[in-house]
């Protein structure tokens, strides 16, 4: 642990990842991923870094919001306890950006969960039609091949062509992959019933936020509907979001996110609440870079064993960390060692920047001997 007064620097970048393919969504299809990157470093050169990509539609935050909070914590931050403070207050307005700050000291702090290492298996994404059945089969058949065992089919825009979008993956998957059908808050409560009480649960794992975060009589009308499990995402911000979910009787599955939550041990305090209160948990975040992918499978080992979908980074023209993070087949592979930001990347795809290191130089990691690869657990 880092003492709280110890003096720190920040820096902040404010990037736009191309994406390889366009992301489809029911927010509109998505060209690049805007990421808001803060940096921290200590009088001894040792750095730590966090991530916020805000997603306009699946959170009220916006980039504009997130960076403007950024930049003022690089103004105004000078000590670890400062950051910790600053961080926390942040966290009901501007929860993203809150976390890419608490998330650097996690870091910076060396925090052990990010020193485990192991492999975290991957759902796959399928961002095909159903009305080009060759592409659709092509690329359901090259992820199952890949070895992906989780497929995750996006929907939320019309009830009838949904369905047989689902039916056309589950055709094609023909029981070698479950289906995760995420419908993003594009429905209302009468679309949401017509599609679940019509859907055919067969190899369907779950069934993702049908309605609207806010409104959790639709998430309890989608659930006595659904012959299929179902499970909360957008509506799930806080702790006290996974009581209300198990009060309410209206998720089998619970979804984190680690920039939703603020730092890795509320995050991992939230997968064993879901557990305790008698859900499963889902961990990831399709819509990263690889810093907030690769905490969040450091965090899936210590207990999330389904399919992660911490994938964003695969979507990425380009990484922000060096070496790269690990993929042998469906699986991200942890070493255990801390990686490095790669400042070309900045460099190249910067949008805005402010504060810096006042010396000049480049941040190191810690020793080899002060951060080594430790066991999965």
């Amino acid at each position: 642990m880092v003492d709280a007064s110890s003096p720190i620097e920040l820096r902040a970048h404010l990037l736009r990842l191309p994406l390889t393919t366009p992301y489809r969504l029911v927010f509109g299809d998505l060209h690049g991923f805007d990421v808001i990157l803060l940096g921290v470093r200590d009088a001894d050169g040792v750095c730590g870094w966090g991530e916020a990509t805000i997603l306009p539609g699946y959170t009220d935050e916006t980039v504009e919001g997130g960076w403007a909070l950024a930049r003022e914590a690089v103004e105004t931050v000078r000590t670890v306890g400062a950051a910790r403070d600053f961080g926390s207050a942040a966290l009901t307005r501007s929860p993203f950006a809150a976390t890419a700050l608490l998330t650097a000291l996690d870091w910076l702090g060396r925090n052990p969960i990010l020193d485990r290492s192991g492999r975290v298996e991957l759902l796959g994404t399928v961002n095909g039609k159903a009305d080009d059945a060759a592409a659709l089969e092509a690329e359901v058949e090259a992820l199952i091949e890949s070895g992906y065992r989780t497929l995750k089919v996006k929907i939320g825009w019309d009830v009838p062509k949904d369905l047989a979008q689902v039916a056309a993956v589950r055709s094609i998957a023909a029981g070698r992959a479950s289906l995760r059908i995420d419908a993003n808050q594009g429905y209302s409560v009468d679309q949401a019933v017509a599609f679940l009480s019509r859907l055919d649960p067969t190899g369907v794992e779950l069934v993702e936020q049908p309605c609207a975060a806010g409104d959790w009589a639709a998430a309890a009308a989608a659930k006595r509907a659904s012959a299929a499990p179902m499970m909360l995402d957008e509506s799930i911000y806080g702790l006290e979001d996974i009581d209300r979910a198990a009060e309410l009787g209206c998720a089998d599955y619970i979804k984190l996110k680690l920039m939703k939550l603020g730092d890795l041990e509320t995050l991992e305090t939230g997968l064993r609440m879901i557990v305790d209160r008698g859900m499963k948990p889902v961990l990831g975040n399709g819509v990263a870079s690889d810093l907030g992918c690769w905490m969040e499978a450091c965090c899936a080992l210590g207990g999330a064993r389904s399919a992660g979908e911490m994938n964003g980074f695969l979507k990425t023209r380009v990484r922000v960390l060096g070496p790269a993070l690990a993929v042998d087949g469906a699986d991200i592979v942890l070493s255990g060692e801390a990686p490095e930001i790669d400042e070309a990347v900045l460099q190249s795809y910067e949008v805005a920047t402010a504060g810096g290191w006042r010396d000049g130089t480049a941040p190191r990691r810690p020793a080899a001997a002060v951060w080594s690869a430790g066991a999965a657990s």
